[in-house]
């Protein structure tokens, strides 16, 4: 082990491409100018999109979209000439949301933005009850009375926002004193929030507690903290309807049960439990013809949460996967090693399609030369991070050489890297000391408005930046496959861990979910 002091940023930017458009390519090689024009110039990108994003839309684990994804997946491989395959790793609750309508009846009407919780019970038609929230004074020993009076209710179970204003525009147009002011009240309301909560009990017996008490629903709000976008998981319920309702709305409506003036809304919820169902990744290769059992692996999560049409998530890495392997066998169809290409399913449920693959592929992650994973946003790659892997120090700029400089210009390579980033399935693989590296893009915009939200859709793709990203993606897997040396797995010690005070750890890996937790 060799210690990390500092992680060595190579910037490449040996020249931008002149106002033109002529790239400077670094070398003769024949494949790398074949590929930028395939990827470049004859970019499926946006007919490929379309049709994942627009047509088939969200991708919630064990759901249709999902599947559909992966037959179409299937299908589009199958066109091209490219061997692929679903491979079944276990299974999850079934569910698909239908239509939803939902407005307010008193004290006036007005429409609500809300979505549906993935995996909610729907309601039985429209059911109009009025809205309440837990008493500030709320203990444990009252709870029980309190409990009794929410027959047909629903209750509002999060802290309201003070303003709904994006924090980067109170920033800019507030005084301090106002942005100091917002600040302490919402800290305020989150810890006088969390009390009332805490008198019910620990979560997963709040919502016992509030469904035995014959609620119609809970309301609840994960503000982004962006202009109208709310981020939208999954709920507990399994009788009472579970909605997420926007900033403004979920505000109006804790304001009007705090003044007296007695909210009350109907909710028309379309849902459909499918029951446990089967679970697949889709797995598309490439043969090595030189040494088939060493690997290059193109990483990219499927399905998505499903309040909007996971474009950003993970739509554009689902597409730079796709179409660098159509690159890959358009200028590149007999490569030394062998490239495969994981779609993985149930990522944002616990990372279940790349883990399991881990698990039952043992031979790919000992004969990995080395993965790219793909998971966030639209932006072009900004930084490769080699992941705490002294070797590919070595490795990666040598690949990186010979990309176009206009692209060199715009990435930073970090060699061997301090693994920042953790929460996405190349974490899967480099738990297990196999070297799967995170393509980066811009992370704070992504994170504020299209990660998990109600925004992550088709229009927010950047399609200049998409077609350079396959592009890129597959000059890697060509490099790394041609590579005449196989790279190391001696790792770096990483920084340290406040909470332990010792360097982080590579492992161990943990044994994913085969199945639905209820």
């Amino acid at each position: 082990m060799h210690r990390l002091a500092l992680s060595v940023a190579t910037l490449f930017a040996i020249a931008w491409a002149p106002p033109s458009g002529a790239q400077h390519f670094p070398t003769d090689d024949p494949v790398i100018r074949q590929m930028w024009t395939e990827g470049m110039d004859r970019s499926q990108t946006e007919p490929l999109a379309h049709r994942l994003v627009d047509v088939i839309g969200p991708r919630l684990a064990g759901s249709p979209g999902l599947e559909q994804a992966q037959e179409w997946l299937l299908e589009t491989y199958q066109g091209w000439g490219v061997p692929a395959r679903r491979e079944e790793y276990g299974t999850w609750n079934g569910w698909q949301p239908g239509a939803l309508h939902v407005e307010m009846t008193a004290p006036r009407v007005q429409p609500l933005v809300a979505e549906i919780l993935a995996w909610s019970p729907a309601t039985d038609g429209p059911v109009e009850g009025p809205v309440t929230m837990p008493p500030a004074d709320l203990t444990p020993e009252t709870a029980d009375a309190w409990l009794a009076t929410l027959d047909g209710a629903y209750v509002l179970t999060d802290a309201p926002e003070p303003t709904c204003r994006a924090p980067h525009e109170l920033a800019a147009n507030a005084r301090p004193e106002t942005v100091e002011r917002l600040d302490s009240l919402r800290t305020a309301l989150r810890r006088e929030w969390a009390q009332r909560m805490e008198a019910l009990g620990s979560p997963r017996d709040r919502t016992r507690r509030l469904e035995a008490a014959g609620i119609a629903g809970t309301l609840s709000s994960r503000w982004s903290r962006g202009w109208g976008a709310n981020k939208v998981f999954d709920t507990d319920n399994q009788r009472a309807v579970g909605l997420d309702v926007s900033c403004e709305d979920y505000g109006l409506l804790a304001r009007l049960a705090a003044s007296g003036h007695a909210p009350r809304i109907r909710v028309d919820a379309q849902a459909q439990d499918l029951g446990e169902v089967p679970q697949f990744n889709v797995i598309a290769e490439m043969r090595g013809t030189e040494l088939p059992d060493e690997y290059v692996l193109l990483s990219a999560h499927l399905d998505s949460w499903h309040a909007a049409t996971g474009a950003t998530d993970n739509g554009t890495g689902t597409i730079v996967m796709l179409e660098a392997m159509r690159i890959l066998k358009a200028t590149y169809p007999a490569p030394r090693r062998t490239i495969l290409v994981g779609h993985w399913g149930a990522e944002e449920v616990g990372l279940v399609g790349s883990g399991t693959f881990r698990e039952d592929h043992p031979e790919v992650v000992d004969g990995l030369q080395v993965g790219f994973n793909q998971d966030n946003g639209t932006w072009r790659f900004e930084r490769i991070e080699g992941q705490g892997f002294l070797d590919t120090a070595r490795h990666l700029p040598v690949w990186m050489a010979a990309v176009p400089t206009e692209i060199q210009a715009q990435v930073t390579v970090e060699v061997p890297g301090e693994q920042n980033n953790r929460g996405s399935d190349h974490t899967s693989f480099v738990c297990a000391g196999a070297p799967v590296l995170r393509l980066q893009s811009p992370y704070d915009e992504y994170r504020q408005y299209t990660w998990h939200t109600t925004l992550d859709t088709y229009d927010k793709i950047v399609f200049d930046d998409l077609k350079q990203n396959a592009t890129l993606t597959a000059m890697l897997a060509y490099g790394a496959s041609e590579d005449p040396e196989r790279m190391g797995r001696e790792t770096a010690i990483l920084p340290v861990d406040p909470r332990t005070g010792r360097p982080r750890a590579f492992g161990p890996c943990r044994s994913p979910r085969r199945a639905s937790p209820n």
